[in-house]
């Protein structure tokens, strides 16, 4: 090192930045390093000793540190203040002294220590500038020349940097060769033991999403915005485009002239086809419009289980499944949404089917003929509860229903709930369903039977559920949405009933306090938490008795069984049947059976239906 020339270090340090795109700076402290690591290695490894180069002259400077303290316990790093004083009298507690040593020649073994340690830091320096320049290109494309290829990944020329394209995110039967351009997608760069790691993808659906930027300008300029994309690589794509200015089809300008942008994008994935849909905020037209080329006739929709069921004609069943359901399926990423496909054909079976039970039920529950039944299925009831607490009026507007025959309805309606919730109290005290949980108000004794077979036996157990174990829910198990059934879910209970509910129980049973709850509407006076904490009861779901009639009022009235005319007694069955089949009709006339496009039908019964209410103050309308 005396022999050396003082610039040579820094000439060095100079051409070895350049050449790997690091700070010179960098090289220097990595030169320091390994030189005060030899010197420790010739004067004893016990010392602080430390180097300084001189960044304008190269002058090499060697120097032994120790600290000033008040009593020495390591000799080799620690100084006394008496001995630093000696040598400077200014020195205090904390100092640290430095005293020069002299300059030797390095042996073999330490000229290669030092060159390891040099090699060493600048390749971690290398790393780390590679990391700092590739971790905010995340999102970009990027475009490089294949370097080599292995074991079917290809790692790809970068400039500063290696990626690697492996074999899964290259699109299926596409095949590179050392030296062949190519255009990826950042992924994600991370770091490694190894160095940076930087990952690259071209089956990404934001490497489409990226493409059509760089060729509509629109896009770039954020008129057009991008809102999903639903990609399986090299066969077929869905994108869905808006525009903010009306002036501007975004369509039209993803499409380009004669389909040059949409072609240049098509010849970089390798002719993967391209469906470009208009995007929507009404998510039933969003739907219809993914599943294009296929027409729709129908949806019924869940917006709890984000699940929707599409009718189509049965000649179109094909068209919408696609082949091998690539069409349902990117459909259904592109929106987010779980998608069932019916035919007409299907869908009219199903419906039949339902209107046969409910019609059923009607004719078991309230001890009527089968076209009563069928007329009051028809026009969209479809609970007891409807009908024994709608107003008469409404039955009234029936074809051939008059006022008296509409009592009599209402009153049979009123007598199977009666007998139905007595039955239900019977057997929930039978359970062992203690007299607290049973005068709980909002509970029906169907309600209280169904909590009942699921151990749910006092106020105390009901105030500790929780609300989605009353109403249910959805959780997610590995990315899929997984339905969790409630206990009282079959009643439609929604769940802020669920949580109005449990919350007045726990306010009851004493487990929080009613000054810490505020309920759901309460300003408006629909329910005091106090009040039924002090005992006062209000059962809002028992009618009022002067509605009720029993067999000797209705034999003092002069009413009898309920029957139609002859003619409708007479009808024969297959005018009984069109009855039932004959939906459009029905549809037409009643707006509970009417199914539109845009918005969820009463054909299904769904999450978002209303749930039966006794009051008869959410009572439908027919």
């Amino acid at each position: 090192m005396v022999s050396a020339n003082r610039l040579e270090l820094l000439q060095i340090a100079d051409a070895v930045a350049r050449e790997k795109l690091i700070d010179p700076e960098l090289v220097i402290e990595a030169m320091e390093d390994s030189l005060a690591k030899a010197a420790r290695s010739r004067f004893g490894a016990e010392y602080d000793i430390r180097c300084d180069i001189d960044r304008k002259t190269g002058v090499l400077n060697m120097s032994r540190a120790r600290e000033v303290v008040e009593e020495v316990e390591n000799h080799f790093t620690e100084m006394a203040l008496i001995d630093a004083q000696a040598l400077n009298p200014d020195a205090e507690i904390g100092d640290v002294m430095s005293e020069p040593l002299p300059t030797l020649e390095f042996g073999r073994i330490a000229a290669q220590t030092a060159k390891q340690v040099i090699v060493q830091k600048v390749r971690e320096a290398e790393r780390e500038r590679q990391y700092e320049e590739y971790k905010d290109r995340i999102g970009q494309i990027i475009n490089g020349s294949v370097k080599r290829v292995e074991y079917g990944n290809v790692i790809v020329d970068i400039g500063r940097g290696e990626g690697m394209l492996r074999r899964d995110q290259l699109i299926p039967r596409e095949m590179f060769r050392t030296g062949d351009r190519i255009r990826a997608f950042v992924k994600d760069v991370r770091r490694e033991q190894r160095g940076p790691q930087i990952f690259l993808s071209r089956t990404a659906p934001e490497f489409m999403a990226e493409l059509f930027k760089m060729e509509v300008p629109e896009i770039y300029d954020n008129v057009i915005e991008i809102k999903a994309v639903a990609r399986d690589p090299g066969s077929r794509a869905k994108i869905a485009v808006i525009s903010y200015d009306s002036s501007i089809d975004p369509v039209g300008a993803c499409v380009g002239m004669r389909g040059s942008r949409v072609q240049a994008v098509v010849s970089e994935l390798g002719g993967e086809k391209i469906d470009i849909i208009p995007w929507n905020d009404d998510a039933a037209t969003f739907i219809v419009n993914a599943l294009q080329p296929a027409e729709v006739s129908k949806v019924v929709m869940d917006e709890d289980a984000r699940r929707i069921e599409v009718v189509v004609p049965d000649e179109q069943l094909s068209l919408a499944i696609g082949r091998r359901g690539q069409n349902v399926r990117l459909a259904s990423q592109l929106t987010g949404w779980d998608i069932d496909i019916l035919t007409e054909e299907d869908e009219s079976t199903r419906r039949q089917a339902e209107f046969a039970e409910r019609s059923q039920m009607f004719m078991d529950t309230m001890n009527v003929d089968e076209i009563v039944a069928q007329l009051l299925v028809s026009e969209g009831f479809t609970t007891l509860e409807e009908v024994a607490y709608v107003d008469a009026s409404e039955l009234t507007g029936l074809d051939g229903v008059s006022a008296e025959i509409a009592e009599d309805l209402q009153a049979r309606a009123r007598e199977s709930l009666e007998e139905m919730n007595a039955k239900a109290l019977d057997e929930s005290r039978d359970l062992g369903v203690e007299e607290d949980l049973i005068e709980f108000d909002g509970l029906t004794p169907q309600m209280i039977l169904a909590l009942a077979k699921d151990g749910v036996l006092t106020l105390h157990d009901f105030a500790t559920c929780a609300d989605w174990e009353l109403a249910g829910g959805w959780s997610l198990v590995d990315g899929k949405r997984i339905k969790d059934d409630g206990l009282l879910e079959a009643f439609d209970m929604s769940l802020e009933e669920a949580q109005s509910l449990v919350m007045t129980a726990r306010v009851i049973v004493g487990l929080v306090d009613a000054s810490d709850v505020v309920f759901e509407g309460e300003e408006e006076g629909d329910y005091d938490a106090e009040e039924d904490a002090e005992g006062e009861e209000v059962d809002e779901d028992t009618p009022p008795e002067d509605h009720s009639l029993d067999a000797e009022e209705m034999a003092e009235d002069g009413l009898e069984e309920v029957t139609l005319d002859d003619d409708a007694l007479d009808a024969e069955p297959s005018e009984a049947d069109e009855s039932v089949t004959d939906t459009p009709e029905a549809e037409a006339e009643s707006p509970k059976a009417e199914a539109d496009q845009d918005e969820p039908t009463s054909d299904e019964p769904t999450s978002d239906e209303p749930a039966s209410d006794e009051s008869g103050e959410d009572a439908p309308r027919v």
